[in-house]
């Protein structure tokens, strides 16, 4: 079976991007393609895939965010501008868009060619100074939409001159540690003499440290703003994928950044059997 796909990035998160109001495949199937697709050497190769499929409710469509081990996330911020992109490029839907998704719906615009500006949904939880007693650390939770998306923040000075390996070991405690029923993605933050934010983020599904997280920057945004730790607004966050802006509007938030068309065409893979 040749399944027509794109491979996009945004920030330097990479995505496999199909048309499931095509294929139609099953939810086992979309688990599959994948687990398979998403295996770096062996295949395409990306950090997650997303699957744009018929909208439930009043959207203009439904995203299905699937993570490289193939568990189905709520939602992504850097994949929120690649897909609507796809969905204008393909013609699904026009320069504004609602997108469904399962943290809940998500309105996007389309600024120029590449350029997309997202609304995050805003938080559902929050909870601020958590003490983590392992590493004598204060951390703060937010959860982006509801159910939400978990995030963890966390202020670390030093990050610009740690490497990430030597980090590596904390973000996987924080990510699973007990008291979050779901996990959550670990965001590291610094703040340079510049003003400017350092970001990284260890991301729960992929289980490392990845280039770029969306809505890792949005949470990181909210808690810096919210505790006045920064006043700029909109606020630049620097990632390892480049640069994320994150924009307050009258208690909303939005995700601005750029797309990328990598490629298209058509997964062969001689390994995948759907």
């Amino acid at each position: 079976m040749e399944i027509p796909f794109y491979k996009m990035q945004g920030a330097a998160n990479d995505f496999i991007v199909i048309n499931n109001m095509e294929l139609k495949l099953t939810d086992k199937q979309l688990v599959f393609l994948t687990k398979q697709a998403c295996r770096q050497r062996f295949s395409v190769g990306s950090d997650a895939l997303m699957a744009l499929d018929f909208p439930q409710k009043n959207g203009d469509f439904r995203m299905r965010f699937y993570n490289a081990d193939g568990t189905e996330a709520e939602m992504c911020g850097n994949g929120v501008r690649c897909i609507a992109r796809y969905a204008y490029e393909t013609g699904v839907s026009g320069q504004e868009m609602v997108i469904e998704t399962k943290a809940g719906d998500v309105y996007c615009w389309r600024l120029d060619q590449r350029k997309y500006r997202v609304q995050i949904n805003e938080p559902s939880i929050e909870k601020f100074d958590l003490h983590f007693p392992d590493n004598n650390i204060s951390l703060d939770y937010v959860e982006l939409g509801n159910p939400g998306v978990p995030h963890l923040v966390v202020h670390y000075p030093s990050l610009q001159e740690t490497p990430l390996e030597e980090i590596k070991p904390l973000a996987k405690k924080l990510r699973s540690w007990e008291i979050l029923a779901k996990g959550a993605n670990v965001n590291f933050y610094a703040v340079n003499e510049k003003n400017e934010v350092i970001l990284r983020t260890f991301e729960r599904g992929v289980e490392d440290f990845t280039l770029a997280c969306g809505t890792g920057a949005v949470a990181t945004a909210y808690v810096l703003l919210k505790k006045q730790i920064v006043k700029q607004n909109p606020l630049t966050l620097q990632v390892l994928g480049g640069l994320l802006e994150v924009e307050e509007d009258n208690q909303h938030f939005y995700l601005i950044g750029d797309t990328n068309i990598v490629t298209k065409g058509y997964i062969c893979d001689e390994d995948l059997l759907i």
